[in-house]
């Protein structure tokens, strides 16, 4: 009899969920839509129990009845979302506030200053081997105790979205060591601990549990069971973040390995190995002990597709509702039409800052009476191309030299792009046969968890390659003087990323 494992992931737009083999054969899939929630610029949200809690149950009860399985064949679950994510909760676990997103929300500006003067970035980077940025959730909940004291008063605990979801299912406040490396500055990257540097501001008391991803965290208690159709007692591991672990069902495995993302944001980790600390990446500790990687990304990717599809995508969301072709599928027709370059239109993409200068904005440049809505599209998706080589050639510098990039998330869907990503950066990129993102990953951890496998590079027993993007050497000719265009561009308005 097959042993099976429930994964479900929480992204920015989409939840999915999968139940696989201990052989790595998907039996069921189930995705839900949802919205991001924009409540001011520089602000963004998500409802915890109307998102998070919600789809996990629904995914659930559906992945169940299409299985056609017994329950009691779950043998763990694993569990991701987008991630660091803030939400305090009370004494009986209620959600004090919606959850406060990762990167894309900026709102911490000024605690970012605050920490910086009160500790110094010096000692900031020593204690947390990172620079403070958007991306770093301990200015977002110190954002928290400053603007919303009633909320602060009443905080029992603040976790992340995966977080959330392990304690409504086992009653366990936890949380990864990888997740828990962009709670910078409160993690001690060497002890991996929390540091009491900044108790008289953030208190321990308040922060989860920390563990390794693939540990137990707790079991299925009675309630959840009800609500989710898991038996009761079924293991749950700690979980993380949703890139890590999508990362590992795009086949990582190897040191040098790189995993780049295509989702609402652009997200990069490559294997290292050992810990690698700068300013400008996050180095980090991986899902399990002794496995390293470097991450770096970019902040507005899909989201400003989705921006865009939505603005001025009138006629393909048209079509999509008359006919049911994809939106994105045409748009992505439709950014064929223009030349390489986008006919001199540049986009700035910062369209919800900069991760590390929150006062950038996003700007279409070049832009004239001859100009289409292909151009516009086009030089979105080349925009995004040279951030991204921009991310390699400084993760080069710190040794981080991909050996072999896989491309994963949404985005893969658009060829177009990825060759224009290949195109401007030189990589080939490898797309694994696995579709199901991040809730795959899940499964393996849970699968690990209860010792099926025992290690995450052990990952290629279940997910290959199907498909191989190279660059064009006559595009990566034009593109090298695009690139110089774009970070002078860059650089004239705001500074340099």
């Amino acid at each position: 009899m097959d042993k099976l494992f429930l994964g479900i992931d929480i992204g920015s737009y989409e939840s999915k969920g999968v139940i696989v083999n201990q052989r790595g054969k998907v039996i069921a899939f189930e995705s839900i839509g949802h919205h991001l929630s924009f409540p001011k610029p520089g602000y963004v949200e998500h409802d915890a129990e109307g998102v998070w809690w919600n789809d996990t149950k629904c995914i659930s009860q559906k992945l169940l009845s299409k299985a056609c399985v017994d329950p009691k064949d779950i043998k763990a679950v694993g569990i991701s979302s987008i991630a660091p994510c803030v939400l305090p909760i009370d004494h009986d676990g209620k959600p004090l506030r919606p959850g406060i997103l990762y990167g894309i929300d900026n709102r911490a500006t000024s605690q970012i200053k605050f920490l910086e003067r009160k500790f110094g970035e010096k000692q900031i980077f020593e204690i947390c081997g990172q620079k403070l940025s958007a991306q770093s959730a301990g200015p977002k909940i110190l954002w928290v105790r400053d603007n919303e004291p009633d909320i602060w008063n009443k905080t029992w605990k603040i976790l992340t979205g995966s977080g959330y979801l392990v304690y409504k299912l086992t009653g366990n406040c936890v949380l990864d060591r990888y997740t828990a490396s962009a709670y910078s500055p409160l993690l001690d990257i060497q002890s991996l601990s929390w540091s009491n540097e900044f108790e008289e501001f953030i208190p321990v008391r308040l922060l989860p549990n920390l563990f390794w991803t693939t540990d137990i965290a707790g079991y299925i208690h009675t309630k959840a069971s009800k609500e989710t159709g898991i038996p009761e007692g079924t293991p749950v591991v700690v979980g993380s973040a949703d890139a890590a672990v999508e990362s590992l069902s795009a086949g990582l495995s190897d040191v040098g390995d790189m995993m780049l993302m295509y989702g609402s944001s652009t997200f990069l980790i490559q294997k290292t190995e050992k810990l690698v600390l700068s300013l400008d990446y996050t180095g980090a500790v991986f899902l399990q002990d002794g496995h390293f990687v470097l991450a770096g990304g970019v902040s507005t990717a899909g989201s400003l597709t989705r921006w865009f599809r939505d603005e001025f995508g009138y006629k393909e969301l048209q079509i999509e509702k008359e006919e049911g072709i994809n939106a994105f599928t045409n748009l992505s027709l439709l950014a064929e039409k223009a030349p390489k370059g986008a006919n001199g239109v540049m986009v700035l993409p910062f369209f919800s800052g900069h991760v590390n200068n929150p006062n950038a904005n996003g700007v279409i440049y070049g832009l004239n009476l001859t100009h289409t809505r292909s151009d516009v599209y086009r030089a979105i998706l080349e925009s995004i191309g040279y951030l991204i080589r921009d991310n390699f050639e400084k993760m080069i510098l710190l040794g981080g030299n991909p050996s072999k990039v896989f491309a994963v998330g949404g985005g893969i869907k658009n060829r177009l792009w990825l060759q224009i990503v290949s195109d401007i950066s030189g990589i080939t990129q490898y797309i694994p046969d696995c579709t199901y993102g991040a809730s795959y990953g899940d499964a393996f951890t849970a699968a690990i968890g209860i010792g099926e496998y025992e290690s995450i590079s052990e990952i290629g027993k279940w997910v290959k390659v199907k498909e191989i993007i190279t660059p064009d050497k006559n595009s990566r000719k034009f593109y090298d003087d695009k690139y110089l265009d774009f970070k002078h561009l860059f650089s004239k308005l705001f500074s340099n990323p």
